[in-house]
């Protein structure tokens, strides 16, 4: 029997207490320690038996012990005892039974010490780190207040709770600035419990953070009256959020935004700055699609592919560089609230686009001979003047390949309006002279 020093023992319940840890893992941990140090003692001495270690909770006291089975015929003198030999010790020991017989330990002293000491480090270490873990791994995607304590190259460390926890620069804000002592808001973002460095991990541009101050700026979200149905952000620049209403009364974009925007203005204050898109969510795709690329306006959108989920969204010739936003920010973030791929075309170019493709599709006008169909010119002097004709476009439409009486009958007005210099009104007004003049 020996007695741990009164020192070590009240340092043993202090480490307890500060670590917020169980005493019996410490006791635990300090039993191992002095398995470790009778192994290290007793092997110099050429004995490797299996020892085990009892220290008294309440005094201090401990015991090593070697553990040996008892069996007829002793093989491995370190670890097995004949039954003879174990009956002398104890006279109800068995064959199968494991005697525990007590160490001399007046020793280890020293090495005990030493050994009970770096055990004792490391397991208050991974108790600790279970513990942090425990706590905080039902917390990630929690908005915390935390305290900037200190900075390191790519990173800055922050105490929530007593607890380290790391901000990377990565996950920082860009108009982001920090000074000791500081406190701001983050989420937890990572709780790992191999990690060498802070087990927790936070950020300030995790959507999650734009979800909880929402929830915290509205009480009609934090209720569950309106509900959060998607989040993306590029942190510190935009963001859109989409929300729904349980509740046909409350329009859940107006909860958002707050009286004269005071509620989303909060929450914009503390992103610096980062402008938020509050989205109407709708059951229908293409609304929903619709509302998501808000602030530009929409002329229609079509499904191309449900099973790629693809999209067309066609809109104003002037709300082409809305939509797609700058850098195609836009429509980048509309695609990933929605879950759909978007592609967005302008009025004009959908047009100019069927055109061709009309075009393309009609048979090329049949040449005609000069016996059978009197030229342009000739048919139009026989017309009479025509409003906007002139020789310059005549020429255009030889060109073209409608010189004769029987190609203009055949041409339709959208390979008129291919002709250069042939507008709109000129096209329906050679289509119509030539069709009453022809069509019977």
């Amino acid at each position: 029997m020996a007695l741990v020093s009164n020192t070590f023992f009240d340092s043993v319940k202090m480490i307890s207490a500060e670590k917020g840890i169980p005493e019996e893992e410490v006791y635990n941990a300090v039993e191992e320690s002095l398995v470790k140090a009778a192994e290290k003692y007793f092997q110099a001495q050429d004995f490797f038996g299996n020892f085990q270690a009892q220290m008294d909770r309440d005094t201090g006291e401990f015991h090593v012990y070697a553990l040996k089975n008892v069996v007829q015929d002793v093989e491995e003198e370190d670890l097995e005892i004949s039954q003879e030999e174990a009956q002398a010790l104890n006279p109800d020991a068995a064959e199968g039974d494991t005697l525990w017989l007590p160490q001399d330990t007046t020793q280890l002293g020293r090495i005990a010490a030493q050994a009970a000491k770096q055990v004792l480090v490391q397991k208050v270490r991974e108790a600790e780190r279970e513990r942090i873990f425990t706590d905080f791994v039902s917390r990630m995607g929690e908005i915390v207040v935390a305290e900037v304590k200190r900075f390191e190259n790519n990173a800055i460390v922050l105490e929530i709770d007593r607890v380290e926890a790391m901000l990377r620069r990565s996950e920082t804000l860009r108009g982001d600035r920090f000074d000791k002592g500081q406190r701001l808001k983050v989420v937890i973002s990572q709780v790992d419990k191999s990690a060498k460095e802070p087990q927790i991990q936070v950020s300030r541009t995790d959507p999650r953070l734009l979800i909880n101050l929402f929830d915290s700026e509205v009480p009609e979200i934090h209720d569950g009256t309106v509900v959060i149905k998607s989040c993306v952000r590029e942190a510190g620049d935009r963001a859109k959020v989409s929300v729904h209403s349980l509740d046909p009364d409350v329009d859940p974009v107006g909860a958002c935004v707050g009286l004269k925007g005071s509620r989303v203005q909060a929450i914009i204050r503390e992103l610096k700055n980062e402008k938020i898109d509050i989205v109407r969510y709708d059951d229908d795709p293409t609304k929903y699609i619709s509302n998501a690329l808000n602030p530009a306006r929409t002329v229609r959108v079509s499904v191309t592919d449900e099973e790629k989920r693809r999209v067309e969204v066609i809109v104003e010739d002037d709300q082409l560089s809305v939509a797609i936003g700058k850098r195609g920010q836009n429509v980048r973030l509309a695609a990933k609230l929605t879950g759909w791929n978007i592609d967005v075309r302008s009025d004009m170019e959908k047009r100019q686009e069927a055109v061709e493709a009309l075009s393309s599709a009609l048979p090329e006008p049949e040449p005609s001979s000069v016996e059978d169909v009197a030229p342009v010119s000739t048919l139009l002097d026989e017309l009479g003047e025509v409003e906007g004709l002139n020789e310059e476009i005549v020429a255009n439409l030889a060109h073209a390949g409608f010189a004769t009486a029987k190609s203009l009958y055949t041409v339709t007005v959208e390979q008129l309006l291919g002709v250069e210099g042939c507008d709109q009104e000129l096209a329906f007004r050679l289509f119509d002279i030539v069709q009453e003049r022809f069509g019977s």
